[in-house]
């Protein structure tokens, strides 16, 4: 691991562990990571796990979120016509698209993936706050797609509810 490498690893190792996010490394069994790590964002209840991660020979990270929609919601989703099944995939992709971050759909299988990348300059330096602020981005897209989600699968808009102090949302709270 070259010493720009070890910078990134423990600069962002430090930042997980300062904030209290840190749950792990990820095993490197394949050995095309130069380091991963697993956390969890935000603290508490609302908490998802969440990677973060540089490939060898790359000059960013990568942060990344998966999703596999529960076999209760897959039942759901199967149970509607096949155009608004299509139709919630795509209504997801614009969304991504429209957030500008990466992002994998697996509809055979109900999985999708969002990450975002930050590329380090040449003496391995990730501001905190730009870190920070790519992890809410990739978990408010994961919320958001819960949301939407949770809209095919209930058949009404979430604007409808009557209710609206169960859609708060803090992420300190």
């Amino acid at each position: 691991m070259s010493k720009i490498t070890s910078k990134i690893k423990n600069l962002i190792q430090d930042y997980l562990l300062e904030e209290g996010f840190l749950q792990g490394k990820i095993p490197n069994n394949n050995l095309k990571l130069d380091f991963g790590f697993f956390f969890s964002f935000p603290p508490g209840p609302m908490g998802k796990r969440m990677s973060v991660f540089k490939l060898k020979e790359k000059n960013f990270i990568i942060i990344s979120i998966n999703t596999q929609i529960s076999k209760k919601q897959v039942n759901i989703l199967n149970s509607l016509e096949n155009q608004k099944k299509n139709q919630f995939f795509s209504d997801l992709r614009k969304f991504f698209i429209i957030k500008e971050v990466y992002f994998k759909i697996d509809t055979n299988n109900f999985i999708y993936e969002i990450d975002d990348h930050i590329f380090f300059d040449e003496y391995g330096i990730i501001p905190k706050n730009l870190f920070f602020n790519v992890v809410r981005k990739i978990y408010y897209c994961f919320f958001f797609a819960n949301l939407i989600l949770s809209e095919y699968c209930s058949g009404k808009e979430i604007s409808s509810k009557e209710n609206f102090s169960q859609l708060d949302f803090s992420i300190y709270s």
